[in-house]
């Protein structure tokens, strides 16, 4: 589906023409368009009505009234939803192009033209989206072209940036529905060069084991150990072409997939392991926008890579490895090894690049969906200002995040009794979203940092038009782009 961006004076002729009402109003309709009169007073504009008429008079033989619910409670993500359900609908209705028109009260309503386009565009994109890479009889889709009309070049603007982050975020979602036999480390190393191919300022590197090796990750190693796959360390940079503001890292776990190791996991639903390298995932995803939107900072993605099986080279419970950093770690339980993939790539971070800030994502632990469900993601950090630059972020993009404790009590918990530190605390005390932050924590040293455990929201998340559902959402990726674009550094 291909969607564009018109100025609302010019409504071209379309198959069908959607237009919008507040909760109590008239439907906003575009001066060439008249609507039979019963239909339009029977039009309640609550949020997310459907209703669809022939018109009396305009471009389109058809139009669409969705309902926006009260003026008060509208935002952006209200807006991005009708969005999604516009294009769904038109789909059902079989339209090979739609047209979606704003007026100068809705874009007033979201304080300006760049937020209604952006929003527009991102739901819109994203309400269409489908994976059906491995159908073999693939479900034809009719509507071909999807037009947003609004005034002025801040919305086309909108429209644009919206677009590209919503191609981001599908990029990560094609990346997290692949079955986990088409998307191995190699093939997750493979899209990230991939990237570097597709824009100026992105380079990409890839190290194999015997590099992994040399640089001494021995917690990647282990957790790779029981796999006829090698691991693999992906480090993406993308450099701005004016004077650097700063630089960040974006670290992702990669674990394509994860069947707990010798601590095996329960066969039940263990098939959705194929997305716990979703953390790497919107890594990629972001580097997939950074080329077309800019940047100001020089950003680092890296992404750990390897799969977690039980074969006789398997780590066993009560191994030690060997961090990058010279961390030693007893393997209490195989079945955490996000954090153990995540310490040699955070060492690696700190040592090798040195950023300004690192925030790392990574579907971490079944703890924090106890704690938040399937709608927020875990934050911690010891940094204040991350944290709010964060939390504002996901709120602007609906990718919320909430903030859970980070103690020194949490650290504690993590030294071991053999070796330095465990993967695991013993007993039983809770937190043990906490815990899993409390891990990595020893591996980033001074370094403003932030963790997210996207566990409940990378996939499984209650459907909102444009994302949730039983597959990956690409979570991360639109959360991240507008951190980075808010940043002050």
């Amino acid at each position: 589906m291909k969607c564009i961006a018109k100025d609302s004076a010019l409504v071209p002729n379309t198959d069908l023409l959607v237009v919008f009402a507040f909760a109590g109003a008239p439907p906003m309709l575009p001066p060439s368009v008249k609507l039979p009169k019963p239909f339009a007073s029977a039009v309640r504009g609550e949020f997310r009505e459907i209703r669809h008429t022939d018109a009396a008079q305009g471009p389109s033989p058809r139009v669409l009234v969705l309902g926006l619910g009260k003026p008060a409670e509208f935002d952006v993500e209200r807006l991005r939803r009708v969005s999604a359900l516009a294009v769904q609908r038109a789909e059902s209705l079989e339209c090979a192009n739609a047209v979606l028109w704003t007026s100068k009260a809705l874009i007033s309503a979201v304080k300006g033209g760049r937020n209604a386009g952006a929003a527009l565009a991102e739901g819109a994109s994203l309400g269409a989206y489908r994976f059906q890479t491995h159908k073999s009889k693939p479900k034809n889709v009719k509507l071909q072209r999807v037009t947003l009309c609004g005034e002025g070049s801040d919305f086309a603007a909108g429209v644009e940036r919206g677009l590209v982050y919503a191609a981001a975020t599908a990029f990560a979602r094609d990346l997290q529905n692949q079955p986990a036999n088409f998307m191995r480390p190699r093939d997750m190393a493979a899209a990230a060069q991939q990237l570097a191919r597709r824009g100026a300022g992105v380079r990409c590197r890839v190290l194999g084991a015997p590099q992994i090796r040399k640089l001494g990750m021995g917690a990647l190693l282990g957790v790779a150990a029981g796999s006829q796959e090698p691991p693999q360390l992906i480090h993406l940079t993308y450099t701005p072409k004016g004077r650097s503001r700063g630089r960040v890292a974006l670290v992702g776990k990669g674990l394509t997939f994860d069947t707990g190791g010798i601590s095996i996991k329960p066969a039940g639903k263990m098939w959705d392991m194929k997305y716990d390298m979703s953390g790497g995932a919107a890594v990629l995803g972001v580097f997939h926008a950074l080329a077309e939107l800019g940047c100001p900072f020089e950003v680092h993605g890296v992404v750990p890579c390897s799969e977690n099986m039980p074969d006789g080279r398997a780590v066993k419970p009560g191994d030690m490895v060997r961090a990058m950093n010279g961390t030693t770690i007893e393997v209490l339980n195989t079945d955490a090894e996000g954090r153990l993939i995540l310490c040699d790539a955070l060492s690696y971070v700190t040592a090798r690049i040195k950023p300004d800030a690192i925030v790392d994502l990574a579907t971490l632990t079944g703890a924090v969906v106890v704690a938040l469900g399937h709608e927020y993601s875990g934050i911690m950090t010891r940094s204040d200002a991350l944290r709010d630059e964060l939390l504002s972020a996901g709120e602007a993009v609906a990718e919320r995040l909430w903030p859970l404790p980070l103690a020194e009590h949490h650290r504690d918990l993590m030294r071991g009794e053999v070796a330095d530190l465990k993967n695991i605390a013993l007993g039983d005390p809770g937190a043990g979203a906490s815990q899993g932050a409390a891990f990595l924590w020893h591996f980033v040293g001074d370094t403003p940092w932030a963790h997210l455990d996207i566990a409940g929201t990378a996939w499984g998340a209650s459907n909102r038009d444009y994302v949730g559902g039983p597959m990956g959402s690409g979570v991360g990726v639109r959360l991240l782009l507008r951190w980075l674009e808010t940043r002050r550094g």
